[in-house]
């Protein structure tokens, strides 16, 4: 799948998440501001499993450094849909999250926001066309914009981040078995799962049909997460 659709991915399975979030984890509900934050920071965090392809979107959200930083993942993990297109990497993905918040509070919270929203930016292109300069500068300006907002209006650490984490990064996973090669789920056992819908990346199927109705499916859900969550819950 292409790095838009993982995008939307992420985002509409934090959307679908969100109003069973606070019985099961939180002791509250989220509050608007809380569910549409968690969609977007999902949206960037479905883009994490491809820190392993040194020329996918990922690769671009930092400009040279992000791209030094996915060799040297793809390097140590195999290469790409290895280790991290895995459940392992997943668990570790959302265990690590939730550590660093706990170990390292705010600080900890504040760069792993950042990171994400310029995940999201790049990956639902809301930049200048290309990988130039222009365009991942103007991703880290906006995601450094909106740290800045979370910095003043989010109190503490959200409990939701590290759900919003695994979630995306889960939807990444299972989204690449939709497609030929599939995914190692149990990696380091070398089996690929794979349910074939997608047979090539970017066809009409996915461009034209899957990620318009998943972003239809993602407003409709962040709207009944945000303002009627019990016609979800029951």
């Amino acid at each position: 799948m292409m790095g838009h659709s993982h995008a939307v991915s992420g985002a509409l399975v934090f959307a679908a998440a969100a109003p069973f979030l606070p019985e099961t984890a939180l002791g509250r509900p989220l509050d608007p501001g809380e569910v549409l934050m968690g969609t977007l920071l999902c949206a960037g965090a479905a883009l994490l499993p491809d820190l392993d392809h040194h020329d996918g979107t990922a690769a671009n959200f930092l400009g040279p450094l992000s791209r030094a930083l996915c060799r040297l993942v793809a390097l140590l993990s195999g290469g790409h849909r290895h280790a991290t297109h895995s459940l392992l990497f997943v668990a570790l993905v959302g265990a690590g999250s939730w550590a660093g918040i706990a170990q390292w509070g705010r600080n900890f919270t504040l760069g792993l926001v950042f990171v994400l929203l310029a995940l999201a930016v790049q990956a639902l292109q809301l930049h200048p066309p290309g990988t130039g300069p222009t365009a991942w500068l103007t991703t880290v300006g906006l995601a450094a914009v909106g740290t800045a907002a979370l910095d003043v209006w989010l109190p503490g650490a959200p409990g939701w981040l590290p759900y919003a984490v695994t979630l995306g990064t889960l939807a990444h996973v299972l989204g690449d078995c939709l497609t030929k090669q599939g995914a190692p789920l149990l990696w380091p056992h070398r089996r690929r799962y794979e349910l074939v819908l997608i047979r090539r990346t970017g066809n009409r199927l996915e461009t034209r049909f899957l990620v318009p109705l998943m972003t239809m499916a993602t407003f409709v859900l962040v709207w009944l997460a945000a303002f009627a969550p019990t016609i979800l819950t029951g």
